[in-house]
């Protein structure tokens, strides 16, 4: 034993004396984009106590290194740590490179406030936030913003609206990807799972030209989360339950990262519910079924790096049942009736009418970096909507949709940031996209939407200049190119004499005709311009001062152009015209901000001058084989959208906080001197919140919102002919209802369940009072109240 102790000893001092520990690492640590030192970066030999500290020009040495491979780790305040392995043979000189700017891809938070550029005006919502609305949707999420409303149909179908401006005129940003889904109607809901993402930013003009030149309501960002390059395996589940409805949801994710830059995610949930309840009465159909799924995987480094995702979301919406009308003379008497004509037990059965929607989105961006350039980026991405509408049928097309539409998108845009200049930088790009729409047949029914084809071509440039320390200025432009090729039958009469295409447009006919039908094919190009101009002012004494001016144009999105027929889910006949045209929109913003945490607000005035701006109108009344219904169709008018949206936020004390907010907004028919339709009503809403960190993090919170009454509409009502009383009735479908006021209750805490792991408990209370009332922006609210209270327990496990 003596012996071998003896042998090992004399290895170990062979090993060690065979190593030259008297060789140094000099270098220097500069910008990667200009080339300039960088002071005080810490340079440290991982697993050793030797490091160094770089000099005022970057400048460093590194002494007593031995002949092996080394590990070091190169750290500063501002840049992005960057973990480095160095043969060393000899004496060496090292060059190393940090990134020292903010990369566009981190969040800059100044409280509640994210801004996707450094003039722009948005507000965001963070995880936190988003956990509460987990069972629910991205509209009832964004509605919590001030300024942000909702288009519901009934209580699961919720479209976000902004400043009054939803569908076609919002650009929603899904992963760094525009989603399509058919999001012309009314009724459709933004196919996205909001547990997928780490962060929305709402950004409330339009300022943002990267993604598109038709912003006129502003641009929602859905983001996901961005993971340290460390080895961690982490995730997290989700469960949660309410008694309305019956229902809930269970969501789970798993995060693998490793130290190499490479990582992966995969996500999914599961939710249900069955029929919804008012304070008197269950809402008939008003279930839900829902499956969503993402998955992720990609490297990030400094210099290069690639991120690849796909994500599934299949939504089952069943359509309150009372609300299926079988003609006008059906909504007459709904209206008249306080309660809805079916309102049965509970269930969780999706009957017919019922929406079902399909959502495929998939991603593959990749990025390097130049030295004294940027960083370049370049993104492919596509997507699959299949949406099926089915209404109450007989016969062989009882189980049939009487819509079914697919809809594929794909498009490819590359992108270059040019950062290589201090308190400058310039963003430029360009994008290539196609577009096809395909109207299944055999439904049995004439497509609302026809087959078409589209084709998007667009190149744009930003630049952001910090002028000071005070002052920043940013300005951009974007051309679009579109073209829109489709096929469509045409009733003759409303070909030659409705509406005088053949003498407007010779050149779409194709001299087929049958049963009373031409076939023509319609094709459309538009030229699209748009700029931006934002300021900020930046005050010492926590004071902030936003400007921003945008001018967006729109095309006229395909319904717009061609719905011709019976939207049964809208139980109404819908009309486009070939002649609409492009809007085109000015917008102005202005914010004055206080961000300090004992006393903080937000003023945002804005006015909106949108010119040839496109609404969908009732027109009338007409009679088809189902009975008669009201006629809505587009036309185009000169508008303005003007209000103010104010934010407080007041520190109480150690403990308590005071939240609040008010938003009013006024849009008007400029051509017909009459307000615009749907238009929210003044809102306001506060909350206390009590936070104890000491104490599990127990957050017990009490909100109040108050939604006034509209008193500025159009009167589009209108006399029909009811057979059963043998006269000419008054329909009333403008006058608004109401205001109403509710009251919630929140509630959470935080437990160390396990060694690396927490348990977040929440109890929240909606509608406390259970109070009646009906919304002016729910499409259903003539045939049933909104939903009564609901408890809500939910619960997370971090691990």
């Amino acid at each position: 034993m003596k012996n071998i102790l003896v042998v090992i000893c004399f290895l170990i001092n062979a090993v060690v004396l065979s190593q030259n520990c008297e060789y140094s690492l000099k270098g220097e640590v500069i910008d990667f984009h200009n080339a300039t030192p960088i002071e005080n970066a810490a340079i440290k030999v991982l697993n050793t106590n030797n490091y160094a500290v770089s000099d005022i020009n970057g400048n460093f040495t590194l002494k007593n290194l031995c002949n092996k491979v080394i590990t070091i780790e190169v750290s500063h305040i501002s840049c992005e740590t960057q973990i480095i392995s160095i043969e060393i043979k000899e004496n060496a000189f090292e060059t190393i490179l940090l990134e020292h700017h903010l990369d566009e891809l981190n969040e800059v938070v100044v409280n509640t406030t994210i801004r996707a550029e450094n003039t722009s005006i948005s507000r965001s919502l963070k995880q936190k936030t988003i956990d509460d609305f987990t069972d629910k949707s991205l509209g009832d999420a964004l509605n919590t913003i001030s300024g942000v409303s909702s288009l519901n149909t009934g209580s699961t179908i919720v479209k976000p609206m902004i400043h009054g401006l939803h569908s076609s005129r919002l650009l929603i940003i899904n992963n760094n990807v525009r989603l399509f889904d058919q999001e012309w109607g009314d009724e459709h809901a933004p196919n996205i799972d909001i547990n997928a993402s780490n962060s929305i930013e709402v950004v409330k003009g339009a300022t943002t030209l990267r993604y598109g030149s038709d912003a006129i309501g502003g641009l929602i960002l859905v983001k996901p989360k961005k993971y340290a390059t460390i080895d961690s395996l982490f995730g997290s589940s989700t469960l949660s339950f309410n008694s309305n409805g019956l229902g809930g949801i269970v969501n789970s994710e798993l995060i693998k990262t490793y130290k190499s830059g490479f990582y992966g995610k995969i996500q999914a949930n599961y939710k249900q519910f069955g029929d919804f309840k008012a304070p008197d009465y269950y809402l008939t159909n008003t279930g839900t079924k829902n499956l969503n799924a993402s998955v992720a995987f990609g490297y990030n480094s400094f210099e290069k790096g690639f991120d690849a995702y796909y994500s599934i979301v299949s939504n089952e919406f069943a359509i309150l049942k009372s609300s299926h009308i079988g003609n006008v003379n059906d909504l007459v008497t709904t209206i008249n009736n306080e309660e809805p004509s079916i309102a049965d037990d509970f269930s969780y059965t999706i009957d017919y009418p019922k929406q079902s929607i399909l959502h495929h989105l998939a991603k593959v961006e990749a990025y390097k970096r130049f030295k004294g350039l940027g960083k370049l980026t370049a993104q492919y991405d596509f997507q699959i909507n299949r949406r099926k509408e089915y209404d109450l049928r007989r016969g062989d097309y009882s189980d049939t949709p009487v819509i079914d539409l697919r809809l594929f998108t794909t498009s490819f845009q590359p992108n270059l940031l040019i950062d290589a200049i201090d308190d400058f930088e310039i963003n430029t790009g360009f994008l290539l996209r196609f577009q096809q729409n395909d109207a299944i047949s055999g439904t049995g029914a004439s497509p609302l939407i026809p087959d078409y084809e589209k084709y998007d071509a667009g190149v744009y440039a930003t630049a952001n200049y910090k002028m000071d320390l005070f002052n920043d200025i940013s300005a951009g432009v974007r051309y679009d190119f579109s073209r829109i090729e489709a096929v469509k039958w045409y009733n003759t009469t409303d070909w030659e004499e409705t509406y005088n295409y053949d003498e407007l447009f010779p050149e779409f006919e194709s001299g087929t005709t049958d049963n009373s039908e031409t076939l023509t094919y319609p094709e459309f190009t538009f030229h699209n311009f748009s700029a931006n101009l934002g300021y900020t002012r930046h005050f010492s004494n926590d004071f902030e001062l936003f400007f921003n001016y945008g001018l967006a144009s729109r095309m006229p999105n395909p319904s717009e152009l061609f719905s011709d027929g019976l939207h049964h889910s809208a139980a109404r006949i819908e009309t486009g015209k070939l002649t609409i045209g492009k809007e085109v929109a000015n917008k102005f913003m202005f914010s004055l901000q206080r961000n300090s945490q004992k006393f903080g607000f937000t003023i945002s005035p804005y006015y909106n001058a949108i010119n040839n701006y496109i609404l969908l109108i009732p027109a009338g009344i007409t009679t088809t084989v189902r009975g008669a219904f009201p006629v809505w169709e587009y036309e185009q008018v000169d508008a303005r959208i003007f209000g103010i949206d104010i934010d407080l936020d007041v520190k109480l004390n150690s403990k308590f906080n005071y939240s609040g907010s008010i938003s009013l907004l006024q849009g008007d028919n400029l051509t017909d001197d009459i307000p615009l339709i749907q238009m929210p009503s003044t809102n306001f809403s506060n909350s206390i919140t009590y936070y104890n960190k000491n104490l599990n993090q127990l957050s017990i919170r009490l909100n109040h919102k108050t939604v006034l009454q509209q008193k500025r509409y159009p009167d589009y009502n209108f006399y029909t002919y009811n057979a059963t009383v043998d006269d000419y009735v008054y329909v009333d479908i403008s006058t608004p209802p109401s205001a109403y006021s509710l009251f919630s209750f929140n509630s959470s805490a935080n437990f160390k369940a396990f060694k690396t792991g927490t348990l977040k408990v929440e109890f929240n209370v909606e509608n406390i009072f259970n109070t009646s009332y009906r919304e002016y922006l729910n499409r259903l609210r003539y045939f049933g109240d909104e939903l009564g209270r609901n408890f809500n327990l939910k619960i997370k496990i971090n691990y």
